[in-house]
């Protein structure tokens, strides 16, 4: 899930001052479950870019404005109401904006009213939590499915540093050490073994951006 969060609303008024018309896109996904481009949060901009004199020409909302086919399939619904439209206002994280602009027959411009900050999981509790860095060298299986990559504040791949407190993280105090967590976690499987493993130096290469997958090479 990328979590976002809406962008001040003067910011985004400022970003539409030379647009009158405005088409909206939210995403049924992530941004709905973030509150920030769900049905009601387009409802509550469409209502406040009104009593700023814009007029909003349609609201919709892909399930996932990510991926091109749903895209596609919501502005050619909404065709007529596209071409009345001056700006396409995106209320999704940077890749919905990006797939929205891409796939923009008629090339609008294409704005976005969010920002996106990280990838999360969702806990019980309802909390966004970062977990995962997207490194492209997965070393979960050494560590307890514990990410000391992103958890750790230093990204450290082995073993903790010397400023581990009480089990707490040298730079963030009131933030458990990741170290410690993947030890506790390996002795309670009775893997403490494992940490005797050196994990070689992440080869960065591997997130050269931008990154690719062709459809050819992701298929069963």
């Amino acid at each position: 899930m990328i979590i976002t969060e809406q962008k001040p609303f003067g910011e985004i008024i400022d970003s539409l001052k030379d647009y009158k018309r405005i088409f909206l896109v939210g995403c049924g996904e992530c941004a709905t479950t973030c509150k920030t481009g769900g049905k009601e949060e387009l409802e509550r901009l469409r209502q406040e870019l009104e009593r700023q004199g814009k007029v909003v020409t349609a609201t919709v909302i892909p399930d996932a404005p990510c991926i091109a086919s749903q895209v596609k399939s919501e502005l050619a619904k909404n065709m007529n109401s596209l071409r009345q439209a001056d700006a396409i206002l995106v209320m999704a994280c940077g890749l919905g904006v990006q797939s929205v602009r891409e796939n923009n027959r008629i090339a609008l411009a294409v704005l976005p009213g969010c920002n996106s900050l990280f990838g999360s999981t969702l806990d019980s509790q309802g909390n966004f939590c970062e977990k995962c860095s997207l490194c492209g060298e997965c070393i979960l299986a050494e560590t307890a499915g514990i990410c000391p990559v992103t958890l750790c504040s230093k990204g450290l791949l082995n073993g903790p540093c010397g400023g581990a407190n009480k089990g707490k993280c040298e730079v963030d105090p009131e933030k458990d050490c990741a170290w410690v967590m993947i030890y506790k976690e390996l002795q309670a499987k009775d893997r403490l073994g494992q940490l005797r493993k050196i994990q070689q130096p992440k080869d960065h290469k591997k997130t050269i951006k931008p990154r690719k997958i062709l459809a050819a090479n992701n298929q069963a």
